[in-house]
């Protein structure tokens, strides 16, 4: 560039030259001043120096999910558990304590509010379970309770995901190699498309719904940027092209005047027709909404699961044996399909389940706002600042857990430290709690349980990248997508 040419840039854009200089040198002073007026009654920390992106680069940083990252860990020793600091483009309140993460959750709509980044609610819309509050969250989560409890507890439920692991698995025993994530995408979508929608993998709907759904999921953590060819842009289309096909299945429902007397063998979408005080945007973003639980986290859990069994071989042992036991039970009579009974006896299944769970951090924190003052310890929180509490704070603690970064499920059979630690103990939330507790949370679980019996029963497997562990992105997912080399084998080589 030129002199004249940087002149005349210059001249022209002056304007804008001087909004530039005016943040970037007045933005530091600022937050400066900002720090020293607020309440002293605030967690200690800082908010930054960046223009609003604050710590927030720091905070996204990828680490291990059996590590808090670099972020958290700094902070913790510098401030304590609970700090303030800016992320998102907000002041906020950082929380790795288990009391007062326990508190917010408890407050839900009482003190505090869901309160998501603008992509979240500009992909998912603002009826989406995530950001809606109060009397429509109440509404909308009733109706997804109300399947749940209808159809989950049926033989028809477990058949169904039983089948779905089959199909996945009954090509494996003429393959070496396995991008392990992509097979248990397949297998969730699978139960999910089928359970929401009675859709297969015969289906053209399903085949496109899963198309758009792999694009949707690639623009949900993009920044955004609603321009042509961006990821946020991409998601949105896919996000309607989905919707469509959905509105579609439910026109022609109702045309049809369709009507399933057994509940036992309702889907999602036949819950929700017969819920009349459903509009018809809430039952699509609802489908949405379900399709989205039941399809990544539940696959990215379950392709957690065997990586942390591949780096602990007496726990996979233990494992290998219980199941070994559940299917000796069975005898030979019958068709060998599970039973609820036989899920009912898997009692360290369970127990690696929840190793898994605090250790993946699955959903690594929620985002909220305070919507009253919040007092708690000695600390004030004003209405407006938003607040994380950040589960895998607690989860990898090593005041609430001995050892935290090691995966060890022998650790829920003993009363160390926590005394008795259930799944629904305060210092471990992996699915969240209070008034927005996952809904399909024991269906995760169920998944997982299924998917490992004919897993540890019927293959060997070593992982090809020692290195591709589960990440933090912050979202839970595989760098390279855990490939793996895998063996059939026989019963008489347990």
């Amino acid at each position: 560039m030129t002199f004249i040419t940087m002149f005349m840039f210059l001249q022209q854009h002056s304007s804008l030259l001087t909004v530039l200089f005016v943040i970037l040198f007045f933005y530091p002073l600022a937050a400066l001043f900002v720090q020293h007026r607020k309440p002293s009654k605030l967690p200690p920390g800082t908010l930054g120096w960046l223009p609003y992106l604050g710590h927030t680069l720091s905070f996204l940083a990828p680490h291990l999910s059996t590590s808090r990252g670099h972020f958290l860990e700094h902070n913790i020793q510098r401030y304590g558990k609970i700090f303030r600091c800016h992320v998102f483009g907000h002041p906020t309140i950082v929380s790795c304590d288990a009391d007062f993460n326990s508190f917010i959750l408890q407050n839900d709509d009482r003190l505090l509010e869901s309160s998501y980044p603008a992509n979240i609610p500009g992909i998912l819309g603002d009826l989406t379970l995530l950001v809606a509050t109060g009397d429509l969250h109440k509404r909308l989560r009733g109706a997804m309770l109300n399947f749940f409890t209808t159809n989950t507890q049926s033989i028809n439920f477990l058949r169904h995901i039983e089948d779905n692991v089959l199909r996945v698995m009954a090509p494996w025993a003429n393959k070496k190699t396995l991008i392990f994530c992509q097979e248990t995408r397949k297998f969730t979508f699978g139960v999910i498309a089928k359970q929401v929608l009675s859709l297969g993998p015969e289906d053209v709907e399903f085949i496109e719904i899963l198309h758009n759904f792999e694009t949707f999921m690639k623009g949900l953590v993009s920044l955004p940027i609603n321009l042509p060819g961006t990821a946020y842009a991409r998601a949105i289309h896919a996000q309607y092209r989905i919707k469509a096909i959905t509105k579609s299945l439910l026109q022609q429902r109702k045309g049809r005047g369709e009507a399933k007397e057994d509940e036992g063998k309702m889907d999602f979408l036949d819950v929700l027709l017969a819920h009349n005080h459903l509009s018809e945007e809430e039952i699509l973003s609802l489908v949405m909404d379900l399709l989205l639980g039941g399809y990544e986290t539940t696959s990215v859990f379950i392709a957690t699961v065997v990586r942390f069994l591949s780096d602990h071989p007496r726990a996979l042992d233990e494992l290998r044996r219980e199941h070994e036991r559940v299917r000796r039970a069975k005898g030979g009579d019958g068709d060998g399909r599970l039973e609820w009974d036989d899920y009912k006896k898997m009692n360290f299944t369970q127990d690696v389940i929840k190793e898994a769970l605090r250790c993946g951090n699955v959903v690594k924190f929620v985002h909220r706002k305070a919507i009253k003052p919040i007092h708690f310890k000695g600390f004030e929180i004003p209405v407006g600042w938003k607040v994380l509490p950040i589960f895998s704070g607690v989860h990898l603690d090593p005041s609430q857990f001995s050892n935290p970064q090691e995966f060890n499920p022998w650790r829920w059979k003993e009363d160390v430290k926590m005394g008795e630690f259930g799944s629904g103990c305060k210092g471990f939330t992996p699915f969240a709690g209070g008034r927005r507790l996952c809904p399909g949370s024991e269906v995760a679980k169920l998944e997982t349980a299924v998917f490992l019996h004919h897993l540890v029963l019927n293959f060997s497997w070593a992982p090809l990248i020692d290195t591709d562990r589960p990440m933090c992105f912050p979202f839970l997912d595989f760098k390279h997508g855990f490939p793996i080399s895998i063996q059939p084998i026989c019963p008489s080589s347990h």
